[in-house]
């Protein structure tokens, strides 16, 4: 047992000493006798396809909210996932807390397939996928002033 590696396994516990053979009496891999492994079924996962609210005919229902914590997230993300547009107001909010939920409400948008658009420096909106909204989008970027610059 010259290896230092095969001796610091026995060590370990890693390895028996009676699994070791020295390297003398190990026959080279082409004189080896092969056998047949024995190998379990595999069953292939099937992953279903990914599943979307199927599209209502039409808007019957805006949420507005207007969160004071971040915990006020899950009331958001609530009603997003059931296809219902979400109108965020974050007037009542600190600047580090509005920045952590509108970085939650665009990974939420991202992936449900909706957008997070801005309608003023402190309201947004998250329309779901099957929701089209329409306008030239000039509210939002005629904001001169980032609604959360970095101090």
């Amino acid at each position: 047992m010259s290896n230092p590696l095969k001796k610091t396994m026995v060590y370990l516990g890693l390895a028996d000493e009676e699994e070791v053979v020295p390297e003398a009496e190990v026959a080279p891999l082409t004189s080896r006798k092969t056998q047949p492994e024995k190998t379990a079924p595999v069953t292939p996962i099937h992953r279903p396809a990914v599943v979307r609210q199927p599209a209502p005919s039409a808007v019957s229902e805006i949420v507005t909210v207007h969160p004071k914590q971040y915990r006020d997230a899950q009331t958001i993300a609530e009603s997003f996932r059931e296809g219902v547009p979400v109108i965020i107001n974050l007037s009542q909010m600190s600047d580090a807390d509005a920045r952590r939920l509108i970085d939650f409400a665009s990974g939420l948008s991202l992936g449900l397939y909706g957008r997070i658009e801005r309608v003023t420096s402190k309201v947004f909106l998250l329309s779901p996928e099957n929701i089209a909204v329409s306008g030239d989008g000039a509210l939002a970027h005629a904001d001169a002033e980032p609604a959360f610059a970095q101090q």
